[in-house]
């Protein structure tokens, strides 16, 4: 399903015009060009290197260039055309290995020779005496190569130029190399699992590259490289059919979509792309923003009324395009695992329905927030940061808790226990209830319901009228750190930290105990201020029984931690009195 949704995402692109590379191609880095002669003799090497247009890097990095495809090497001696390394296409290395780099040039040479024998042009004639009249026991001392060589060495990717043009643009040239890699279709023919048509199968897939923490020089998507992964006496990739052109299409695809960076998101372990069927970006930006709080110049009340409208079956125009609620859209998430990668997830729907489910996620995680939050709904990223120990050298989320939650909300499924199980973790180490940590509890039991927690107490704010006993208690307890805090203006530390786990989790051992403190702390309050708490004390206690539950359960203690949250937001929220008091 991935592969066919990727590589009728290349045809898609393909037929707007998009440039990408069409079969036989792709895109590499290349370090330095190699400029010769009409005889083959190399006059200039060019440094092809620029500073990096963004993002963090320093330094001088590579161009992207449209290449000949390149092989994938496992082992072996295998060159590349027109783009490969000093071993190839000098005879040299830093390997320690001199007979073998030779070995790789002569295997080059003959590549190049075999290619274009039959191309009649002086470019084509110059590379093939450039690989005759090269001697590589003299390339340390060639005056063109004494200031790059070391760098050259260090993996470097090198291009031909001859007379000012790269000779893999030469159009006679780019004609002999699409005959030869349409003609090298050999192998087992076997039915593709793509396409569904027969012909030759890939048996070594190429890298995908960009998936972060993943081997810079790529990571394979499909592959089989042990006996206990193989079947049937298959080998390799043959397990799992896919046809060179298929091959090409998704990997091209794929590589495309991880190389804008702009449209690329981590979650946790995970990279994240998406894509529409019609390979309109324009529906990458309205989910980059929308889901993944990507920058965007539309406000986000714009923004909810466009999803609404979508919702609703209407198309809208956004960024200049009409965006379809009915196009077939596509979010994969990949991770890092050794040299392949992982499918963390990988979700397929209308892109309306993808809308509503984050929506409806937004909707749940919606709960009274601080005047200094400046954030209108939580983000993901924000909310997956509340399960993160901030003390600690890594503040990543627990792998595959970033991929999990982020395919709960896209697929409108219940939410993973491990991200309610990361917040109580965090609550009872820092005994405090923020936003995101108050927003995730309503969520998660609004969208997993539990007996001990009734709606009542899911609310985005205060429910006075609620009888809840775990959530009164909670209530009760924000007002007894509200009645110490008065009567010990600028205390270092409140009940909370020393007693908001214990209070939650065995209320009986600990309530007695603050009530009395209360009592103690009204005494230093003046008449009006003391009253109004003393009312307070009243009305919660007049909700609870006469003895304090010996234990509340994980669901009850969320329903305690949500209600201290109302009730202290409550207290800094600005109403008038009446609304206070009836409270």
């Amino acid at each position: 399903m991935i592969l066919q949704a990727l590589v009728r995402y290349y045809e898609a692109l393909a037929e707007q015009g998009v440039k990408i590379a069409p079969p036989g191609w792709g895109v590499g880095k290349v370090s330095y060009a190699l400029c010769i002669d009409s005889e083959g003799t190399l006059k200039e090497v060019v440094c092809l290197k620029e500073a990096p247009k963004s993002g963090k890097k320093r330094g001088m990095v590579s161009q992207n260039m449209t290449i000949p495809a390149q092989v994938k090497r496992s082992s072996g001696i295998s060159p590349n055309f027109l783009c490969d390394n000093t071993a190839y296409f000098l005879g040299v290395d830093a390997k320690g290995k001199p007979e073998r780099a030779k070995e790789c040039f002569q295997a080059a040479a003959a590549l190049h020779k075999k290619i274009l024998a039959g191309v009649d042009t002086p470019a084509a004639k110059a590379v093939q005496a450039f690989f005759t009249s090269w001697n590589p026991d003299y390339a340390a001392e060639h005056p063109q190569l004494q200031d790059f060589l070391e760098d050259m060495m260090n993996g470097a990717n090198l291009v031909f130029r001859y007379e000012q043009a790269y000779i893999h643009d030469n159009p006679d040239i780019c004609s002999a190399w699409d005959r030869y890699y349409a003609e090298s279709d050999e192998g087992t023919s076997m039915t593709c699992l793509v396409t569904g048509q027969k012909g030759p199968v890939e048996s070594i897939h190429p890298s995908i590259k960009g998936v972060k923490d993943a081997q810079s020089s790529g990571a394979a998507l499909v592959s089989f490289n042990a006996p206990a992964f193989c079947s049937y006496g298959k080998e390799q990739n043959l397990n799992a059919p896919v046809s060179k052109y298929a091959t090409f299409a998704y990997t091209t695809a794929l590589n495309y979509l991880l190389a804008d960076r702009k449209r690329v998101f981590h979650m946790g372990d995970a990279t994240v792309v998406c894509w529409s069927e019609n390979g309109e970006t324009a529906y990458q930006d309205f989910m980059d923003c929308f889901a993944f709080d990507a920058p965007t110049d539309y406000n986000e009340a714009d923004l909810i009324q466009l999803v609404k409208k979508l919702c609703n079956g209407q198309q809208v125009i956004f960024e200049d395009s009409r965006l379809n609620p009915d196009m077939n859209f596509y979010i994969l998430g990949l991770a890092p695992n050794a040299a392949r990668l992982s499918v963390r997830f990988f979700l397929r729907n209308s892109f309306g329905a993808f809308l509503q489910n984050v929506l409806d996620h937004h909707k749940r995680m919606e709960i009274i927030r601080p005047s200094f939050d400046k954030f209108e709904t939580v983000p993901l990223w924000k909310a997956l940061d509340e399960t993160v120990n901030h003390n600690s050298k890594n503040k990543s989320p627990v792998p595959n808790l970033a991929g999990e939650t982020l395919r709960a909300i896209l697929g409108n499924t219940i939410y993973p226990a491990q991200l309610l199980q990361g917040v109580n973790l965090r609550i009872r180490a820092e005994r405090d209830i923020t936003r995101g940590k108050a927003a995730i509890i309503k969520a998660y039991y609004l969208k997993n319901p539990h007996k001990d927690i009734p709606k009542e107490v899911l609310t985005v704010s205060l429910n006075p009228q609620s009888t809840n006993i775990p959530y009164t208690l909670g209530r009760l307890f924000s007002v007894l750190e509200a009645i110490q805090s008065s009567a010990n203006p600028g205390i270092n530390a409140t009940i909370k930290d020393r007693y908001f786990n214990s209070a939650s989790a065995t209320p009986a051992q600990v309530f007695p105990t603050l009530i009395n403190l209360a009592q103690k702390h009204m005494k230093k309050l003046e008449g009006g201020l003391a009253a109004y708490y003393d009312k307070q004390l009243t009305q919660l206690m007049s909700n609870l029984d006469e003895t304090y539950p010996a234990h509340l359960s994980i669901p009850q203690q969320g329903a305690f931690q949500l209600g201290y949250y109302h009730q202290t937001q409550y207290r800094y929220t600005r109403t008038n009195k009446e609304d206070k008091e009836d409270v």
